[in-house]
């Protein structure tokens, strides 16, 4: 089974701030939360951080579906799922979708977006488009 599709981050920004079951969750490290920063929602709507993978082995959190639970994940809740790049971020989306939780979405061009000719994150993503965000 697949996930419920793609979307821009500005659409996802918007879904979790006007909907009342809609969710953010930023599947990166905690040391790409720590220094490169997080996504920051408003006052009612936190993001949800549970890492897909760790650090720095890459290994698959196995815990992963059941920590989306634990934080309070019921079914039916729309989850937007946001990585660095949209790669970590869609195989977070099949998983939470194969466990029944979702609909699930992948947030295109993740939180950074791809590199540019120089080698920077400059091109597309959360913070490119302007969204708000803190560092770690």
């Amino acid at each position: 089974m697949s996930y419920a599709g793609d979307v821009t981050p500005s659409e996802a920004f918007a879904a979790v701030t006007e909907g009342a079951d809609a969710v953010l969750v930023d599947v990166r490290t905690h040391a790409e939360w720590s220094y490169v920063g997080v996504p920051q929602l408003d006052s009612e709507h936190d993001v949800l951080l549970v890492e897909w993978q760790s650090y720095p082995d890459g290994r698959i959190n196995a815990a992963f579906v059941d920590q989306l639970r634990g934080a309070g994940v019921e079914d039916g809740t729309s989850l937007y799922f946001l990585c660095r790049s949209g790669v970590r971020s869609v195989a977070a989306a099949k998983a939470a979708t194969a466990s029944g939780l979702g609909p699930a979405y992948n947030v295109l061009e993740g939180f950074e977006g791809p590199h540019d000719a120089d080698g920077h994150r400059t091109v597309s993503g959360w913070k490119v488009a302007g969204l708000p965000w803190k560092q770690g």
